[in-house]
């Protein structure tokens, strides 16, 4: 068996930081050692930057990669959103020679160019959200192992069981597709799982939200999570900026239940099941939902994971999540990188360097681990992912410092 060796000035293992190490690997990437400088002989390759393990990213949505540099930055939420719902489906656009592409061909070749993008970053694993299974056939030959979540919208209790049914098809489909390519998938079968979850607290109704319980026994899954204000305000009064967006749906009043309280508060305990719950952006989220929701969980037998997308925060609302209160409470934080409907990029390392930048304080260290172990544990493959352990193949990355840029090296 022949083996690679990586030295750098700095190598992370999954949990902190090495000086005067070199990394070795046998040929197809599983981890072996890590050994002092002096002890590691011949044949190393020496690098700049820091050497990681394989980058998890727990939030995208690969599917929407047609939406790159089509919503502008800093329109708000709002309006966010509803560019996305009215602008998702592609059309023709002309080619440089003046013909006129095909939109589903518009749709895969943006989707291949953003998986290839994530894969040569170094990117090992994706929580991926998906309305559709319009991603299937690039999944069932990618190195990546993807989580699943297929994403229901459904805003009353009378279409609930339609829309479930509809979203359950959506899933078997993608499901059908990953298991039965007829190209050899470079990803074995039991390296992906899919699973049905909710959007959002202003996308699903109450009997959704008991129909998803049931359907994910101790699964993982997402929701969106306070990135706005006027999240609370509909279940504190029923009004607030996203009647907006109803409108699109064909309503034209909250459809949800007034509470009086804020929306994780009015939502989070449907679930009692076991799940592992991803709380995504957060950028709206108060101390006390931090303390209620990790207080609600424990008691019900939930774990929950907060995942950070900051480029896209500072994308749509040129705003920063509550990452000092999240470390506060000992919440675990991981990365995602959202869409390109919201993102300059589809890169981990860059997210990195913004929160670095943003929250100067907080150690590298602890944000490298964010985007490796935590990732990892939170999908539950931190049994081959996420650090450098003997015998996983958790893939070598190699970050250069300060530049918010990352390659593949295993």
């Amino acid at each position: 068996m022949g083996f690679k060796k990586f030295r750098a000035k700095q190598i992370f293992d999954g949990y902190r930081l090495h000086e005067n190490k070199v990394l070795v690997t046998d040929d197809s990437g599983h981890f072996e050692a890590l050994v002092p400088d002096n002890d590691a002989g011949d044949d190393v390759q020496g690098l700049e930057g820091i050497i990681t393990p394989g980058l998890i990213n727990c939030h995208c949505h690969l599917e929407l990669s047609h939406l790159k540099n089509v919503i502008p930055p800093h329109t708000g939420l709002i309006e966010f959103l509803c560019s996305v719902v009215t602008k998702r489906e592609a059309s023709p656009n002309p080619s440089e020679g003046g013909a006129y592409e095909d939109p589903e061909e518009k749709k895969i070749r943006a989707i291949i160019d953003a998986e290839k993008e994530m894969y040569d970053n170094g990117i090992v694993a994706v929580g991926d959200i998906g309305n559709t299974a319009d991603t299937a056939l690039i999944k069932s030959q990618s190195k990546i192992r993807w989580q699943n979540f297929v994403e229901v919208l459904s805003f009353t209790d009378e279409k609930a069981d339609e829309n479930i049914k509809h979203f359950q098809s959506v899933a078997e489909i993608l499901e059908t597709q990953l298991q039965t390519s007829n190209i050899k998938p470079a990803c074995p079968a039991g390296r992906h799982r899919t699973s049905i979850v909710p959007h959002a607290p202003y996308s699903i109704s109450p009997k959704t939200f008991q129909l998803i319980n049931q359907l994910t026994k101790n699964q993982v899954i997402s929701i969106h999570n306070q990135e706005h204000p006027a999240e609370n305000d509909l279940y504190q009064t029923g009004g607030g900026e996203y009647l907006k967006l109803f409108k699109i749906f064909g309503l034209d009043h909250s459809p949800f239940p007034v509470t009086g309280k804020t929306s994780i508060q009015s939502v989070l305990p449907y679930f009692n099941n076991g799940q592992t719950i991803f709380l995504v952006h957060n950028t709206s989220m108060a101390e006390e939902d931090i303390i209620w929701a990790n207080e609600y969980a424990e008691s019900a037998g939930l774990k929950l994971v907060y995942c950070l997308c900051i480029n896209a925060n500072l994308y749509i609302e040129n705003k920063v999540p509550p990452i000092d209160l999240l470390m506060k409470h000992n919440c675990h934080i991981v990365i995602g990188t959202d869409s390109y409907s919201s993102n300059w990029q589809l890169s981990i390392a860059k997210e990195i360097e913004t929160i670095h930048k943003h929250f100067p304080h907080i150690p590298l260290e602890t944000i490298l681990q964010w985007a490796t172990s935590n990732g990892a544990k939170a999908l539950q493959w931190d049994d081959e992912l996420g650090s450098f352990e003997k015998g996983r193949e958790s893939g070598v990355t190699l970050i250069k410092h300060n530049q918010g840029v990352s390659q593949r090296l295993t």
